[in-house]
């Protein structure tokens, strides 16, 4: 008992010691893209499945990685909006008595830009832009309590503006006595830049979510609900925070109800299972429908969709995601067992 009353108290220690941010308000935003398709496809972030197989959900949670992922590869493609690709590779090993292991590294690449002058004119000069986190994810279990910690290094680089920062995720797991459901709560995003993109810059905040989940599988019938509260350290997130060194606060939308607030904070996905080895997924994600919406065409943003297909010893899931009339994304994951004993 006194392993469980140690890790909730560092746990509780690290959220309260973070700072709450949404998105455009801090550096490596990439932190914060969806790479698995699985969960893509259940809104965009699910904290709180249980699948003893899917590499993918340790990004997620660090402590999802289970032992049953031992000597398992991952590779994930994403063909994100105009000419922006990112991705997620990743591999995990199990020793007993010490607790399970995984390396990844998550990427984003912007494309080739023109280099152009103030005024316009091209000058020749073409550049690029990336970044770059490697995943380093532990975990271990005590009993039906699970826990894991992911250590993010950080490369960004634009042109000739480069800035390395440091993250990191903290998540436990808690299994119901059936297995039926299963609870999470994920601190990520944890850490800072060490240098600054020029010099004598000042350190910008990276993106930190507190997020608590709930997985339920039907007993008696082929169905996985999923949801996931995110961004709990910041209630108001119509609104951008107000500017420390100004007065005013700018609001661009009018106060809304607190069913909407809640609303805003909710990821909800389900599964239809058919087969053991062919899965459905859904998912609704109010808050990317709100902020990306067009009033005169709502459309099916905000909506995902997708599946998952089990072939002896590859597992491969597809994931369509509308963040826009203009585009939607696709998501490919494609998970490898190595295990001769297969």
């Amino acid at each position: 008992m006194k392993q469980i009353y140690y890790l909730i108290t560092v746990f509780c220690f690290s959220v309260l010691t973070s700072t709450a941010q949404i998105g455009g308000e801090s550096t490596y935003q990439f932190l914060e893209l969806t790479n698995s398709a699985r969960v893509a496809a259940l809104g965009g972030t699910q904290i709180a499945l249980h699948d003893t197989t899917d590499l993918n959900l340790p990004y997620t949670n660090p402590a999802l990685l289970h032992k049953a992922m031992d000597n398992r590869v991952l590779v994930n493609y994403i063909n994100y909006l105009t000419d922006i690709n990112y991705g997620y590779a990743s591999y995990a090993r199990t020793y007993d008595g010490i607790g399970n292991f995984a390396l990844g590294m998550h990427y984003i690449n912007y494309g080739e830009f023109k280099e152009a002058t103030e005024s316009g004119e091209l000058t020749g000069i073409n550049f690029n832009a990336a970044e770059y986190a490697l995943n380093i994810i532990y975990s271990n279990s005590y009993k039906r309590l699970k826990y894991g910690a992911n250590l993010k290094p950080i490369l960004s680089s634009f042109e000739s503006y480069q800035s390395v920062g440091i993250a990191a995720d903290l998540g436990i797991s808690f299994m119901s006595k059936t297995g039926l459901t299963n609870v999470a709560l994920v601190a990520s995003n944890m850490g800072t830049q060490i240098t600054t993109y020029y010099d004598n810059g000042d350190r910008e905040k990276i993106p930190f979510n507190l997020q608590a989940g709930l997985s339920r599988r039907l007993k008696h019938a082929p169905l996985i609900f999923s949801i996931t509260l995110q961004n709990l350290s910041n209630w108001d997130l119509a609104n951008p925070e107000s500017d420390p060194n100004n007065n005013e606060t700018i609001i661009f939308e009018p106060e809304e109800s607190f069913s909407k607030q809640i609303m805003r904070h909710t990821v909800l996905g389900v599964e239809i299972l058919p087969s053991p080895n062919f899965i459905l997924r859904a998912g609704y994600n109010y808050q990317l429908r709100q902020e990306l919406k067009f009033d005169d065409n709502l459309s099916t943003v905000g909506f995902s969709f997708g599946f998952g297909v089990k072939i002896k010893r590859f597992r491969l899931d597809y994931a369509n995601t509308q963040f826009h009339l203009a585009g939607s994304s696709n998501l490919l994951s494609l998970s490898i067992n190595l295990n001769e004993s297969f």
